[in-house]
């Protein structure tokens, strides 16, 4: 099991999006992201789940790279907090959803937000955005002075 499954972090957000009651959730893992070692782990268990479902190299790939750049947002913009890991199995096919939730200040404008090369904190502006483009579902609810949760599922096709 992931050393970081162990940690019982916790935020405020109340977020729909961060409830496990899926009826499709057939593994669920809670971890904590403050630090670049968090964002490791995250990676970790992502490529982990998405082996065992067999997504092939590309899709690994995406939603890898999908789970990074939200983790590395909810800690630059969120102030960290966590992200919910998740095997899916709708009956048909096998999913991994990923859903990070923060306490971070919302963001005030979300359509330029998922604007490509929007950004406020010097980078590309390509972190929502790319995100988006990378995985099959795609969900955020944020609220200015609350926080955000962003949700990200890719299936095996």
């Amino acid at each position: 099991m992931n050393s970081f499954a162990q940690s019982e972090t916790t935020i405020q957000n109340q977020s729909p999006l961060l409830s496990e009651k899926d009826t499709h959730v057939v593994n669920s893992q809670r971890l904590p992201l403050f630090s670049d070692e968090h964002v490791v782990g995250v990676r970790k268990l992502v490529r982990e789940y998405s082996i065992e479902i067999k997504l092939s190299l590309v899709d690994q790939t995406k939603v890898v790279t999908a789970a990074s750049e939200l983790a590395r947002n909810t800690i630059k913009y969120g102030g960290g907090g966590i992200v919910i890991c998740m095997k899916l199995h709708d009956g048909v096919r096998d999913g991994v959803r990923l859903v990070f939730g923060d306490d971070g200040p919302g963001i005030v404008d979300l359509s330029l937000a998922l604007t490509d090369g929007y950004t406020t904190g010097g980078g590309l502006g390509l972190g929502l955005s790319g995100a988006k483009r990378l995985v099959d579902d795609f969900e955020i609810d944020t609220r200015v002075g609350e926080g955000t949760a962003v949700s990200i599922t890719k299936w095996k096709k």
